[in-house]
């Protein structure tokens, strides 16, 4: 399988994008380039890996305007793997409205699986296209932010700015 693949710095630090012929398969932010490549060459071990900044050029500017608060809708193409109960939590994901939480114990009962909210803040810390599928905005039952594959600090960030955007802090 041919990865395509461009880091490039963000305001959360640096960027990672990879693509397939069918759409983006990860994204993940990171403080530095080589960890970030590090972790691309780790998990796509099996797959050919080149770097690219030219390629998919348009997709990669609207996961940066997300990031600076300018496009509130990321309605790109993806090509992701995961299990049949992962893929039902991110599905969940894609639905919460920008500027806006959920709760782990929400997404389980939406799934019609109450007693996987441990599931499902897995299946979050799975999920492969940071910002595409908004992780980010998933919270404890406590209103607490819990954790984030990426950096809680990260996670409150994405989550101000996006209130930020309503005239409303989170």
């Amino acid at each position: 399988m041919l990865l395509n693949y461009t880091i490039i710095p963000c305001s959360m630090g640096n960027i990672l994008v990879a693509t397939t012929e069918k759409g983006i398969c990860t994204v993940k932010l990171g403080d530095t380039k080589q960890e970030l490549e590090k972790i691309i060459y780790k998990e796509f071990d099996r797959g050919e890996l080149v770097c690219d900044r030219h390629i998919h050029q348009d997709w990669v500017k609207i996961i940066l305007n997300f990031i600076d608060g300018n496009q509130p809708h990321l309605d790109l193409p993806i090509d992701v793997r995961g299990t049949t109960f992962q893929k039902q939590v991110w599905q969940v994901l894609q639905k919460i409205p920008y500027g806006e939480t959920c709760t782990y114990k929400d997404i389980a009962n939406q799934i019609n699986k109450p007693k996987s909210v441990r599931a499902v803040g897995k299946a979050c810390g799975a999920n492969q296209i940071a910002l595409i599928i908004p992780c980010h905005r998933v919270v404890k039952n406590d209103g607490s932010l819990g954790g984030y594959r990426w950096g809680i600090e990260r996670k409150q960030k994405l989550l101000n700015q996006e209130s930020d955007t309503f005239g409303h802090r989170l």
